[in-house]
């Protein structure tokens, strides 16, 4: 039977990457962004939504299982990034970054995890990022953003695993997609030099970490963050 994959933020980059990965493994796919969908495939079913509002996750997550009867795997990856200064955010700005990459995740995970429980088995993906660990100046409430995210991996990973269900993460570095379109191209060069790896991910790079994380095989690994491109935690 193959499985069913819950994927936030499909519509471009990883997010899209990654649906099109599991589809073309042959499973049942459900993505979802703020707009429409640019994924077109017949296992494939896309929800517009925005992912820090409950009552759409929950319709959405509702909508999955009454479809599908199951969820196998969620990749938490719809994300949000703003550079600026400390002392220039603004605090619309700051809450929108926590409310989709943060609380967007824990919705996310707890509906998800609910229908895991029952089927006493699961893998859950959470997305942080190299922003983190590297401490990036002009990403505080990123960063901050992803450290609630790790700590939100780390303590689940914990509390899911007597049920059979493992949760990790995976952090990657720089992939030229949209998220960093609009950095200026000497900032990018000048991240990817801290990295042992000096070059952009592709998304090859990211799907490898994920299909280690959500194989059967793996049922043994919960509770651990893997940055891409040799940056250490």
């Amino acid at each position: 039977m193959s499985r069913v994959v819950l994927v936030t933020g499909t519509s471009r980059g990883i997010g899209c990457g990654l649906a099109q990965h599991f589809l073309d493994q042959g499973c049942k796919v459900a993505g979802c962004s703020r707009g429409g969908s640019s994924i077109t495939h017949p296992s494939y079913t896309h929800f517009q939504l925005d992912v820090s509002d409950e009552t759409a996750v929950l319709a959405m997550v509702r909508a999955v299982l009454e479809t599908h009867g199951t969820i196998d795997v969620l990749l938490n990856n719809a994300g949000i990034a703003s550079m600026n200064h400390l002392t220039l955010t603004p605090y619309a700005s700051a809450r929108k970054i926590f409310d989709t990459n943060f609380f967007g995740s824990f919705l996310f995970l707890r509906e998800s995890a609910k229908a895991m429980i029952r089927e006493k088995a699961g893998r859950i993906v959470n997305f942080t990022s190299v922003a983190m660990p590297l401490s990036l100046e002009g990403e505080a409430m990123y960063a901050a953003s992803k450290a609630a995210v790790e700590s939100l991996t780390r303590i689940a990973s914990k509390e899911l695993a007597p049920f059979g269900i493992t949760v990790n993460a995976v952090g990657p570095c720089p992939v030229s997609t949209d998220l960093v379109a609009g950095v200026p191209e000497a900032k990018m060069q000048a991240l990817l030099l801290r990295q042992a790896i000096h070059r952009y991910a592709g998304i090859d790079d990211v799907t490898n970490v994920v299909d280690f994380f959500v194989s059967e095989k793996s049922a043994f690994v919960t509770g651990q963050i893997v940055y891409l491109g040799g940056v250490g935690g």
